[in-house]
């Protein structure tokens, strides 16, 4: 008998052994898609990239006294006309060299960050809470509600988008970063819109709102905090993505001399006037452009690396 006992114990033991190991570790708090996002996001390059790349690109608009001591506005006509680039001068004035009123193009380039960067996203901000909200609406009741707003946002849809913002922005006489916000935001949220729409769509029929429903939790209850946090993750990669194009548009707009104008400064105007000097002093044109190329691919590279984390089947 004890040799007996002996033996089932020893033929029981590794079976339990394999069946913990199988099993794997006791269960611990649940992670969510966003913390699983996080941890990818940290190991990706280009998110390091882009995201140290936007750092700077905050701090520039915010401090620009920190990286020039020059003044954008102040000109010397007679002194500094057209002058180069001095690339040995780090931060000096004279790095990017002087523009065709003497004014010091890497200045101007450094206080022209804050708008770009402003507006892109102040405009990013308004119609991600205008169109999630819109999208949540018609995605979630459905019926004569989603056909209704659908057929708005596909009305607004068939506007393009910077010809529609240049009939808008023409008919003022002043053309603040107020109004190229609301311009570009009034033109820009459909696309949201259509995001939210969908994602509402396929998440309302998951299993943890239907037992909120039934537990008789209420509509706006649901909305905030069963279907809005789950139906986000795709909104947020087209927003971030779409900030990159908000920011580029104000550029063409300033460009075409229907968006930010003298005395604000924008490097879509500083573009404009460096094209008219593209013969003899090419930096006037090529450091507003570089920037203004950076900080878009910054924001897309931002945004690929979002989706790419977020997107289960990517991973």
């Amino acid at each position: 008998m004890p040799d007996q006992n002996l033996t089932g114990t020893r033929s029981t033991a590794p079976v339990a052994e394999v069946a913990q190991a199988e099993a794997g570790p006791p269960p611990g708090k649940p992670r969510s898609l966003w913390s699983d996002a996080w941890n990818d996001l940290r190991r990706k390059p280009s998110f390091l990239i882009a995201g140290a790349m936007i750092l700077v690109l905050i701090v520039i608009a915010a401090f620009p006294g920190l990286f020039t001591s020059a003044s954008p506005r102040e000109a010397d006509l007679q002194g500094a006309f057209l002058r180069s680039p001095e690339l040995t001068k780090f931060f000096s004035p004279e790095w990017f060299g002087y523009d065709s009123q003497g004014r010091s193009v890497y200045a101007r380039v450094i206080y022209g960050t804050r708008a770009s960067i402003v507006i892109g996203v102040s405009v990013t901000v308004i119609v991600l809470f205008l169109g999630s909200l819109v999208g949540m609406i018609a995605g979630y009741f459905g019926g004569w509600v989603d056909a209704v707003v659908s057929r708005i946002v596909d009305t607004f849809m068939g506007i393009p988008f910077l010809l529609g913002a240049m009939v808008i922005l023409v008919s003022f006489d002043v053309r603040g970063k107020l109004v190229i916000t609301l311009a570009l935001a009034v033109l820009g949220w459909t696309t949201i819109a259509r995001v939210m729409r969908g994602s509402v769509i396929s998440v309302k029929q998951a299993d943890y709102v239907q037992a909120a429903r039934s537990l008789g939790a209420g509509t706006w209850r649901i909305l905030l905090r069963h279907v809005l946090p789950n139906a986000m993750a795709p909104v947020i990669v087209v927003a971030m993505v779409a900030l990159g194009g908000y920011i580029s548009a104000e550029a063409t707009l300033s460009y075409l001399g229907i968006g930010l104008a003298d005395p604000a400064m924008s490097w879509g105007s500083d573009i404009n006037t460096g094209k008219d000097q593209i013969r003899v002093a090419l930096h006037v044109l090529i450091f507003p452009s570089i920037m203004l190329s950076a900080t878009i691919l910054a924001f897309l590279m931002m945004g690929d690396a979002v989706r790419d984390a977020l997107d289960p089947k990517l991973r």
